[in-house]
């Protein structure tokens, strides 16, 4: 793909020299013209502080975004601008031991390893930085912006946007210390078993609490609370209005009133996406209601859990014995820091985005009151800037053009935007010219790389899909399409979950599931980790369940075979055929 491109009849232009990639795993839309800011601005400085605390030589992603879609640049320390490979090979021998800048981050990384900077961070994150991320998250949540006046309205929106930016940065600076240790465990594994990283994986089921569920803690206290309140029981057996059953739960006295205001503040303005486009858990309280009755219905995973010692014994033994020493200890640290992937994103960008979201809403209710926005979510479609303008006395943009806007997000999709712009990156630099300690440090990254973002090249036909397997085990069950959050309200217990990805702030919904499928995702993305908490079958990385599984249609997954199979079709369509 040239520079300068159309694609689909809209023209993509390259943001800078080099190639540039569209982002698949979490941005499946273009995103909004609010937190293209932020996110862009955000995203680098916190990677970049990561990745020098563990001395990488990948500096961090550079993202841009073109005609809406997100797309991003892998910067390497102390390369050119727009590099598309690594230089010569006896050149490149010679900067990774001459060049003081990369001598200091190999330094680092040696160090890194060492002493497992990694428990430092986590440390630091559970008694500094979640507690304080905490605070100030409910710092700007303490502020209703409804009854602001214009002046108020817009300082809360600067506000609001600097802390979404700052969340983002803080999320991104824990990406190494969370995920460093599972890469490494990986390399070794695959080195000296050539098992598949699934295989791996299974091994640190059991280790992500929070993909059971928002705000496990607070979930598990309430859920308690209710299993020993008849009160509590009633009213949340209660049909009818979702939010009513919420209200009447939190006023109860007893331990459950005051579980339920403390699971509701911690999941209410978390969003369940990455964009303030994306509803919050207080949007839906339907899905929240039934997250609850699942929650004190109890835990499904403790099947899978008893499993996993076998498994860990299985592949243990496949390991040449003069390393199983090293083996356990790669394991055991994969299991301590395999929770801050989930939580970083919780108490972080998800949160803030999701005040953010509260903020613009209420810009764009008083926008749409004023004619100025057809609807209120279109303001999510307006810059910062563009908005605080609207709020005082511009007329600029139209009404007309941001509806235009938001019907061109709401529309388009990765299959309206070119995969690379320029053209795609040459090979990576081949590993036996790092010195050791940044070979071991590659090595990871490569390796964790591939778990998070490939996907299955196993091809698919108009009754069944293929992808990678998470658990092993068949599930026949009703296919859920979920597009967006407004179709989690169709979400039944014991559905399969049908979709493009999942994030950490899906997890409001998963225990409801019987299995998961998924477009897009490696055997460590977010769908895969949750499918291994709960021991329930998932296929990532199918490329095309969504748009070959009719929502509704019987399916069964096979967990083993990484198939998903059409057994029926949808009762609507059932019933068409009938009558034809």
């Amino acid at each position: 793909m040239t520079r300068d491109a159309s694609f689909n009849g809209v023209k993509f232009e390259a943001p800078g020299p080099g190639p540039w990639e569209i982002e698949r795993a979490h941005f499946m839309r273009p995103i909004t013209r609010f937190a293209a800011a932020p996110l862009t601005r955000a995203m680098p400085r916190g990677f970049a502080e990561g990745s020098a605390r563990y001395g990488l030589l990948l500096s961090h992603m550079k993202p841009a975004v073109v005609n809406g879609f997100m797309y991003s640049q892998l910067v390497v320390h102390g390369a050119p601008e727009g590099a598309s490979g690594p230089p010569p090979k006896p050149l490149l021998w010679l900067l990774l031991r001459l060049h003081p800048g990369m001598r200091a981050r190999i330094r680092q990384s040696r160090r890194a390893f060492e002493e497992r900077l990694w428990r430092e961070d986590l440390d630091r994150w559970d008694h500094v930085d979640r507690p304080r991320a905490t605070e100030e998250n409910l710092a700007v949540q303490a502020i209703d912006p409804a009854p602001l006046d214009a002046g108020a309205l817009i300082e809360h929106l600067r506000r609001a946007e600097a802390h979404m930016a700052d969340m983002v940065a803080l999320h991104h600076r824990y990406n190494f210390a969370a995920v460093l240790p599972i890469g490494d465990y990986l390399a070794h594994v695959a080195a000296w078993t050539g098992a598949s990283p699934g295989e791996a994986l299974a091994l640190l089921q059991g280790t992500t609490p929070l993909a059971k569920g928002v705000a496990t803690e607070e979930l598990k206290v309430l859920a308690r609370a209710l299993r020993e309140s008849a009160a509590g029981r009633e009213a949340l057996a209660r049909r009818g209005d979702p939010q009513a059953t919420l209200d009447a739960l939190a006023a109860l006295e007893g331990d459950v009133g005051p579980a339920t205001r403390a699971y509701l503040d911690l999941v209410r303005f978390r969003t369940v996406g990455y964009d303030v486009s994306d509803k919050t858990g207080g949007e839906l309280p339907d899905t929240l209601v039934r997250a609850i009755r699942a929650a004190v219905d109890g835990d499904r995973g403790d099947r899978a859990l008893a499993a996993r010692d076998a498994k860990e014994r299985a592949l243990r033994e496949r390991v040449p014995a003069a390393h199983r020493a090293e083996f356990d200890a790669l394991l055991r640290e994969a299991r301590h820091m395999c929770r801050l992937r989930d939580e970083r994103a919780l108490y972080t960008d998800s949160w803030g985005t999701g005040l953010a979201r509260r903020a613009v809403l209420e810009a764009g209710r008083r926008l749409a009151a004023a004619g100025k926005v057809d609807d209120p979510e279109h303001a999510a479609d307006l810059t910062l800037e563009e908005m605080i303008g609207l709020l005082r006395d511009r007329r600029e943009p139209s009404a007309a053009e941001i509806a235009g806007r938001a019907r061109f997000r709401a529309t388009a999709t990765l299959a309206d935007a070119p995969p690379w712009l320029n053209a795609p990156p040459g090979p990576p630099p081949p590993l036996d010219v790092f010195p050791a300690a940044a070979r071991r440090a590659a090595l990871a990254v490569e390796t964790l790389m591939q778990a998070v973002f490939k996907e299955s090249e196993a091809r698919n036909t108009e009754t069944t899909v293929r992808g990678l397997s998470i658990n092993e085990g068949v599930y026949e069950g009703t296919a859920r399409v979920v597009i967006d959050p407004d179709d989690f309200g169709r979400i039944q217990q014991g559905d399969v979950l049908v979709t493009r990805a999942t994030s950490a702030s899906f997890n409001v919904v998963l225990p409801l599931l019987g299995a998961i499928v998924t477009d897009r995702g490696g055997q460590l993305c977010h769908a895969a980790i949750v499918a291994r908490e709960y021991g329930i079958p998932g296929i990532v990385g199918t490329r095309e369940a969504t748009v070959t599984i009719p929502d509704g249609a019987r399916v069964r997954v096979d967990g083993a075979a990484g198939e998903v199979t059409i057994v029926a079709p949808a009762p609507a369509r059932r019933a068409q055929e009938a009558a034809l």
